[in-house]
């Protein structure tokens, strides 16, 4: 919202001596026609464009004096008392704006022009260092326009605009109300229901926002994009893909940006032959547009025609050949194809080809970005020394990323099961950021595994501050669950639900709440959650994945569970749970060949996984490979010990226990029959 807003405030502003069109008639206000203020306006629009030549600094008095000549013969007049305010901004004499306004009001407080030239003057300064909302500003700029609708308040421009100051302060009642106020003036005004689209959106009711824009009869260009970003909302991408067909076809005049964004939707819809075919006309259009290039290349990685994607990120690259995002592509490709070591490799390959001693902001915050990659794929990977080292060089280019890089160093250790050394990490880093959100909740992780979960709870719960409750919610329902403390969970994860504002922020909760309900063995409530995420995210691998592990872990309906591990394997082909869960459902319908290949690949994906090898022991055994299936189960008891003591499941431990007694016996006895 804060980039939105920034923007519009800007659009107010318009370049000095760049509007050569004849000035508009003063008067639009009130339906009133002034030949004596057009001809001071007149006068003054000539004066500020040879203002801005070059060497026309003499003529902004004479273009200021005709401006003040033009509102004194029509004092009602905003088109003149915005490019008064325009021409002062662009002029630099913000002071005296300001100056000759209050003096103006110390004697009127209800002069209309000054009070819209004070207003434009505020807004003029609400963009702060760094694109940050100049706060100050923002709230002088609202008080100026409620004291503009109070002297007129059947001037809907003014409403407009405090409706979009009040929804930048964050005040959605007040905007809300102003742009109501807007329509009882005029019930059609497209950017009043644009506006109030926008407050709904912000308030997460997707369906007000697009019922709202629904009815403008002849909807612009500028509001089926809006209407378009209402549907994307409600996660509707096909009818947020029709909506911007529509705004193609009255030609508007940011017509790429448009098929850009047409384009994603139609990604989003998985629509991907109508997505190739815009990019197609983007890049026919402008044969040098590496962008399209690249999500050419990304759509065919998502449907895993690899070929093609290398192909088009080449074209890409022929225009853009020192292009980091699309050098970082020919990395995803890789992870794509299961292929990580390479993956790594050209990343450590871009980084020291890209490498120099200073770095601009831009260039160290795509350099973080890129270690930030590397350290995952070595963490991914199991290499937990490489990645730490890694996350280590983040902070060094950054300090700023300091605290950040410390947190995802104790969770590389947890991962890797070095408690130790993430604990030695947690209490140090505590020390140095003691206030940094991230690093308590790194902390409290590490103490829920270490089976500390009272200390664990209690740290999370004083990271509540009204702002990041959702998130703290969640996190605290993942801790009691390590603590089997399934009622603190299910409490925690109502308390989120209760503040997430839409689907796409309730399907976090909904999986989460289906995992406890698993780990509780209440399967009909598990799979209930898990069918929530599913409808509103039909390709959810990880959704499809846990219904149909559920469903072959207890040998029921299993060509249901293949195709569900199936579904979920084809969105995410590589990853070595989703690979354990077919190789575990071929196990159970007795396809034993295909259980032990896709077991084995499971292995080589998650070696640290003491379940997964305890699967793969099972399935060597059936198919008498006793000596590799004791192999397997002492890896798996392995990897128990060294894990998690709040993970440690003692029933399941016990179970790898007979089954590697009962292996031992009987390669004793086949030994002792030869």
């Amino acid at each position: 919202m804060q980039k939105a807003v920034l923007v519009l405030f800007a659009a107010g502003c318009a370049a000095w001596g760049q509007n050569n069109a004849t000035p508009a008639a003063p008067g639009n206000d009130t339906g009133s026609s002034n030949a004596l203020a057009y001809y001071h306006f007149a006068l003054a629009h000539m004066y500020a464009e040879a203002a801005g030549e070059p060497g026309g600094r003499e003529y902004i008095d004479k273009a200021v004096s005709e401006y003040k000549a033009a509102l004194k013969a029509d004092p009602n007049s905003s088109a003149i008392s915005d490019e008064l305010a325009d021409f002062y901004i662009q002029a630099g004499l913000l002071a005296d704006a300001e100056s000759d306004a209050q003096a103006t009001l110390k004697q009127n407080p209800k002069d209309l022009a000054a009070l819209r030239l004070l207003a434009r003057i505020y807004m003029s300064q609400i963009g702060g260092q760094q694109n940050r909302i100049n706060q100050d500003m923002l709230m002088k700029a609202i008080e100026q326009f409620k004291k503009i609708t109070e002297v007129a308040p059947r001037d809907v421009g003014s409403w407009v605009m405090l409706g979009n100051l009040e929804r930048a302060s964050q005040d959605s009642a007040e905007a809300e109300k102003a742009f109501k106020k807007a329509l009882d003036v005029d019930a059609d005004n497209e950017d009043a229901l644009t506006g109030l689209s926008l407050v709904y959106l912000d308030l997460g009711n997707s369906q007000a926002a697009a019922d709202m824009l629904q009815k403008l009869k002849n909807p612009s260009a500028r509001t089926l994009q809006r209407l378009a970003e209402a549907y994307e909302e409600m996660k509707e991408f096909g009818l947020a893909a029709d909506s911007l067909k529509k705004s193609l076809a009255l030609n508007p005049p940011d017509a790429a940006a448009v098929k850009k964004a047409l384009a994603q939707d139609l990604i989003s819809a998985q629509r991907y032959a109508e997505a190739l075919g815009i990019y197609q006309e983007l890049v026919d259009d402008d044969p040098m547009d590496a962008e399209s290039y690249l999500r050419i290349s990304q759509i065919y990685q998502q449907q895993k025609k690899f070929a093609e994607a290398r192909a088009a990120l080449n074209k890409a690259l022929a225009i853009e050949p020192e292009n980091i995002d699309l050098l970082y592509n020919q990395v995803g490709i890789l992870e794509a194809e299961g292929k990580t070591q390479q993956a790594i490799q050209t990343l450590k390959d871009i980084l020291d080809s890209t490498a120099q001693k200073n770095y601009n902001p831009a260039q160290r915050g795509m350099r973080v970005k890129l270690l930030e990659g590397l350290a995952e794929l070595y963490r991914d990977g199991e290499q937990t020394e490489q990645a730490v080292d890694t996350f280590r060089q983040m902070a060094q280019l950054d300090p700023d990323q300091a605290p950040q890089s410390g947190a995802q160093i104790v969770e590389t250790y947890r991962v890797g099961h070095e408690f130790g050394k993430a604990q030695q990490e947690s209490e140090a880093d505590l020390k140095k950021w003691p206030d940094d959100r991230a690093t308590h909740i790194a902390h409290a992780d590490l103490m829920a595994d270490l089976g500390k979960n009272d200390q664990a709870a209690a740290e999370v719960k004083k990271l509540m501050d009204g702002k990041n409750d959702l998130q703290t919610y969640k996190t605290l329902a993942e801790i009691y669950e390590k603590g089997h403390k399934y009622d603190d969970a299910a409490k925690s994860l109502d308390a989120a639900e209760k503040l997430a504002t839409g689907d796409d922020q309730k399907e976090d909760i909904w999986f989460m709440r289906g995992a406890m309900y698993e780990h509780m063995k209440k399967v009909d409530l598990s799979e209930a959650e898990f069918r929530k995420v599913l409808k509103v995210d039909p390709e959810s691998a990880a959704a499809l994945n846990y219904i149909g592990y559920m469903l072959a872990d207890r040998n029921t309906r299993l060509n249901e569970s293949l195709d569900l591990i199936t579904k979920a394997l084809a969105v995410a082909p590589e990853n070595g749970a989703y690979l354990d869960s077919l190789g575990w459902v071929y196990f159970k319908l007795g396809r034993l060949k295909e259980a032990e290949e896709n077991l084995r690949r499971a292995v080589a994906k998650t070696p640290g996984d003491a379940t997964v090898h305890d699967h793969m022991a099972q399935v060597l055994m059936a198919e008498s490979k006793i000596q590799e299936a004791i192999q397997e189960w002492q890896t798996s008891l392995k990897n128990w010990e060294t894990g998690a003591p709040a993970d440690l499941e003692p029933a399941e431990v016990a179970k790898v226990k007979a089954n590697l007694e009962t292996a031992k016996g009987r390669l004793a006895k086949e030994a002792k029959q030869k």
